[in-house]
């Protein structure tokens, strides 16, 4: 299979889920007629709450910055000798991490998030998706298959793991190797807690990589309401402990319905399901139809994946199979 069929090739447009104009181009509906089940952002999103005026009207403080990392190193368990960065998103951070190295061979094993071998191929490195390599990066769990790694799999001078889907499973995140030189992990705080507007990420290392990315960055990176609501949100254990169970359930539920209608389990998370159809081309337009929207992907003719739909969705989804 080439790197074109893996989503690897760096002239090739980057699919992502979402793009829900797109589809309202296509099949009609106003945007709130639309269920998007394309991403794999929590349908539940954390309450948003006690925002001031301030947050808004005036530029982040360094105290506020230091709350949000105190809050995001004690959920996280971040390791002592790790330094936390706030980001306006991970996608903010992805883009910049492959100038950390002199440019050569980075290792991404597909299929997975495609970013990662589109930032790297704009700074000039070589993206293969096996063999020895100058960097590498892992998806963990992957997506979109939901592929857990292991500590044996960080072996690059330069390795990313990328643990945006790791909230809904905590106890397989390798946030305990974020103090070994060359490791950067990544979290993403829109997708546990819904909050994808919001822009908000974390990339977590040695102090002397997290200060170069730092410096990439910029001051004021991320805005007064999003740190206050992500320090909110990272200290509400309670919230997230309810919130795993949930998720689980609502894929529990998923799959069990959409086993009934012939499809096969291939893997994912609590906060998407991949699944193998005879025609994912079909099943998005008969999704589509009933306006919703579906992720299917340019390197196969069977893979299907849903997101979780909101409370009144599951009726419109199970109506449409």
């Amino acid at each position: 299979m080439s790197k074109r069929d893996h989503g690897l090739d760096p002239r090739a447009v980057r699919d992502h889920g979402g793009g829900l104009d797109r589809a309202i181009v296509r099949y009609g509906g106003a945007r709130a007629d639309w269920i998007d089940l394309s991403t794999g952002i929590n349908p539940h999103p954390y309450a948003v709450a006690g925002l001031t005026a301030g947050d808004w009207a005036e530029l982040p403080d360094h105290g506020a910055f230091e709350r949000l990392s105190d809050a995001a190193r004690r959920f996280w368990n971040v390791p002592q000798g790790a330094a936390i960065l706030p980001a306006p998103g991970a996608s903010a951070v992805i883009s910049r991490i492959p100038a950390l190295a002199a440019s050569g061979r980075v290792q991404i094993t597909p299929p997975t998030y495609n970013e990662h071998a589109a930032a790297f191929s704009a700074q000039g490195w070589r993206v293969q998706p096996e063999g020895a390599a100058d960097a590498r990066v892992i998806v963990h769990p992957n997506n979109p298959d939901g592929r857990i790694w292991q500590e044996s799999d960080v072996s690059a001078p330069l390795t990313v793991i990328d643990e945006s889907f790791c909230d809904v499973m905590p106890e397989v995140s390798l946030i305990h190797l974020a103090e070994r030189p060359g490791v950067i992990v990544l979290k993403s705080f829109g997708k546990f807690w819904g909050l994808a507007g919001m822009r908000l990420g974390f990339a977590i290392g040695r102090p002397e990589l997290i200060n170069r990315l730092n410096d990439l960055t910029g001051p004021w990176s991320v805005s007064g309401p999003a740190l206050r609501v992500g320090t909110q949100a990272l200290s509400d254990d309670d919230w997230a402990d309810a919130t795993r169970a949930r998720l689980a359930d609502e894929a529990a539920r998923l799959d069990a319905l959409m086993l009934t209608r012939g499809a096969d389990i291939v893997g994912g998370t609590s906060l998407f399901r991949l699944y193998r159809v005879d025609d994912a081309s079909g099943w998005q337009d008969r999704l589509a139809r009933a306006h919703i929207w579906s992720r299917i992907f340019p390197y196969s003719e069977s893979f299907l994946r849903l997101g979780l739909p909101p409370e009144r969705g599951w009726d419109r989804l199970e109506a449409a199979l």
